[in-house]
């Protein structure tokens, strides 16, 4: 059984006397100690999804199965539960911590809320977790704005696992980061998943990132999965343009490599005209491609694109 399971998942935000289709029909599983990299360019509606996987952002429409139990309409007492299985590392590893607070307090309110153990287990839980996440001893009795960027985001991992979750959603968890500091944060979370068996959905427009730390990939544009593949096989032979788009867009010591493949025309926009969403940006779009929206459909063992002409 699947970990996660989002089915026909559809978030929808109101600007203005418009509405905008954030999430619009997303279905997809994590497994047990599965990784699964989400790409797209900024505003595809990477980061709204993650949040409406974790119930931070209302669902318009769909169904959010976690353990097999569907968590979409759930109140908040019955959500508790579900909520330590399935924590979040945002973005930025300074803004999402509170700076009057120490890391002691920003680490037990957590078990306080959840009802973890008493003082002296919560205590040794703090201390457990900090040397787990490679930061000093003394972190605890510190602030937030005592520690450099790569630390602060050791912090944010330490506040996702205090709970022992089993999933969690990793939004651009090392972009804000020096390329070296990456590094490091990259191969704990690697190191996390092995020794705790965690799964995590993570949230990238690094495709060089999600390469390294992915087992199966997940390509949105505009609100849609429009690709998806094992980071093997999606590497190998991307089907869908933007994908092939996206790939040409990743620097290459290959001198022949920007003349083989296609680049994306135009912007990203959030007007959704009928039939393919990227036809107007498409260098292969046809008449059929502007009427007709394609579904995801199976091109090849474990691998599902969005095209008429995948």
């Amino acid at each position: 059984m699947a970990l996660l399971s989002v089915r026909d998942l559809h978030t929808r935000y109101a600007v203005g006397r418009q509405v905008l289709r954030a999430v619009d029909g997303v279905s997809f599983d994590i497994e047990p100690g599965e990784t699964v990299g989400l790409v797209g360019e900024s505003g595809c509606g990477k980061s709204t999804l993650g949040k409406t996987v974790l119930r931070l952002v209302p669902s318009a429409d769909g169904e959010i199965r976690l353990d097999g139990v569907n968590i979409t309409r759930l109140g908040d007492r019955a959500m508790a539960p579900h909520r330590r299985r399935m924590q979040m590392i945002f973005q930025d590893p300074f803004g999402s911590l509170n700076p009057r607070q120490t890391i002691r307090t920003v680490l037990d309110t957590a078990l306080k809320v959840h009802q973890q153990g008493n003082a002296g287990e919560r205590a040794r839980r703090l201390q457990e977790i900090i040397a787990r996440v490679g930061l000093p001893a003394d972190s605890p009795d510190r602030y937030p704005h005592e520690f450099s960027g790569g630390q602060r985001q050791r912090i944010g991992i330490a506040r996702a696992l205090v709970l022992h979750p089993a999933l969690i959603v990793c939004d651009e968890p090392v972009s804000a980061l020096d390329v070296s500091i990456q590094a490091q944060i990259l191969n704990l979370l690697v190191d996390l998943k092995r020794d705790l068996g965690l799964s995590y959905l993570f949230i990238s427009h690094d495709l060089s990132v999600v390469r390294y730390f992915a087992d199966r990939v997940l390509v949105m544009y505009l609100g849609r999965i429009v690709e998806s593949a094992s980071h093997a096989t999606l590497w190998r032979d991307p089907r869908h343009p933007y994908t092939k788009a996206l790939f040409a867009a990743v620097p290459s010591t290959d001198p022949t490599h920007r003349r083989t493949a296609a680049s994306i025309k135009g912007e990203l926009t959030t007007d959704i005209a009928s039939g393919c969403r990227f036809a107007s940006r498409c260098p292969a779009a046809t008449d059929r491609c502007r009427a007709e929206e394609p579904l995801l459909r199976t091109v090849g063992e474990g691998h599902h694109a969005a095209c008429h002409y995948a």
